[in-house]
């Protein structure tokens, strides 16, 4: 079973039980479930440690995974009754779960337990369902493309205007840088893969990829121009060919053509900026994506969110726990960026000494760019994450010439709609 079927599944099944209890010394349990790295379970814990000190009566049980598993695992918990009481979820998933009964309504619990007071109003709101809060964003990220100065040196390509350039523009200087540099290096990392940029581009033509109800909101003439996209990188030589750029997709960040010095160019959240440029250990940029001084397409999205279970014992202790992670400045003292830029925005400012200067040209780059950007989508219908997979799918299948763009644009839309109705 896909998935988002086991998803729905395990949401009909959702019976009371779940969460944490009161322990025989008294205090409140509360179980916290995320995913990450081993970094982000290193720093989390540091968090819970520090919460714990002040809010002695609070014991906080641990509970992580990596993305791989982490939604399977969710979906079996919730079905048996035993959803941890607080849960970082993801935009793609939160619908779903909040339409079904299974995420407690903070906007209950504000401003008497969350303060909203000091979050980004903006990104606040993509927590809402049907008027409801369901969801406290961490932090807020944006889609990006990502340049490597020194690629484009060796090609001896200047580097783009990002306030003019058009997707014309951008392939052709992809497809010259490698021309101009050695066997293995290319213009650009496939952008096809992932839904964020079929995103930016319909909403570059007034489209997106969802409409106000939910339902598939994109053009068949912008899908078959992003499709027809694709096809042009791959027969101009701006990304590699159609193996390599499959198994780059496949691997992880560690190897992609950005943190191998392999591409001048790649789409990525603003999040993963400082890992990128960790990785390639050399000066990296951001820059706005392509035809964005036509309409602007990119907007700050959540890094991800905080959720509390509908069945959780204890609302008021989650909620307390939710408006210490998003509102004290310790914890974004310990995690810095890793959730995206603190959605608090005296917080935001709190950490700015202590950024690593990627994440300080992270920073500088959102907060030039945000008076720019159109307004954060809604929270993307239940069926979204098969989508993203189909997107994959297709995309392969363009890139092996296996479908035409107009085939590939008739596919998407059909295999689309049925994952989300």
């Amino acid at each position: 079973m896909r998935r988002a079927g086991a998803l729905a599944a395990a949401l009909m099944l959702l019976v009371a039980g779940c969460g944490g209890s009161a322990g025989d010394d008294g205090k409140v349990a509360l179980r916290v479930l995320w995913w990450g790295s081993d970094t982000r379970h290193r720093m989390t814990q540091e968090m819970i440690a520090e919460f714990e000190k002040t809010h002695p009566n609070i014991d906080v049980q641990p509970e992580f995974t990596g993305w791989n598993d982490y939604w399977d695992r969710l979906a079996t918990n919730t079905a048996g009754g035993d959803m941890p009481d607080i849960v970082q979820h993801d935009a793609d998933y939160l619908r779903e779960y909040a339409e079904r009964g299974a995420l407690l309504d903070l906007g209950e619990y504000m401003p008497g337990v969350i303060d909203p007071s000091k979050l980004d109003e903006s990104v606040l709101r993509t927590g809402e369902v049907e008027g409801k809060t369901y969801a406290i964003p961490t932090g807020v990220n944006a889609y990006s493309i990502v340049a490597d100065p020194a690629v484009f040196q060796q090609a001896g390509v200047a580097m783009p205007d990002d306030r003019t350039w058009t997707w014309q523009q951008f392939i052709d200087t992809a497809a010259q840088i490698t021309r101009n540099t050695p066997d293995g290096v290319y213009g650009l990392q496939d952008v096809g893969f992932v839904d964020a940029g079929i995103k930016v581009f319909a909403r570059q033509r007034g489209e997106s990829l969802y409409g106000e109800e939910g339902e598939l909101g994109v053009s068949d003439k912008t899908l078959r121009d992003w499709f027809q996209l694709i096809v042009n990188a791959r027969d101009s030589g701006a990304e590699p060919p159609p193996s390599r750029s499959v198994e780059v997709h496949a691997g992880n960040v560690d190897q992609s053509l950005t943190a191998t010095r392999s591409g001048a160019l790649g789409a990525w959240w603003t999040n993963q900026f400082p890992t990128l440029a960790e990785l390639n250990g050399r000066d990296l940029r951001l820059l706005r994506f392509p035809g964005e001084s036509e309409r602007p397409g990119m907007y700050l999205k959540p890094g991800m969110f905080w959720t509390v279970s509908a069945e959780t014992e204890h609302p008021e202790a989650a909620a307390e726990f939710i408006n210490w992670m998003v509102n004290d400045p310790r914890p974004a003292e310990i995690q810095l960026t890793d959730r995206g830029l603190p959605i608090n925005t005296e917080v935001r400012e709190h950490i700015v000494s202590q950024l690593s200067p990627a994440d300080q040209q992270a920073r500088r780059f959102l907060e030039e760019v945000t008076p720019d950007l159109s307004q954060p989508p809604k929270l993307p219908p239940p069926g979204s994450p098969e989508v993203q997979d189909i997107l994959v799918q297709i995309n392969q299948a363009v890139l092996f010439n296996r479908m035409t763009p107009a085939q590939a644009a008739e596919n998407f839309r059909t295999q689309a709609n049925s994952a989300i109705n």
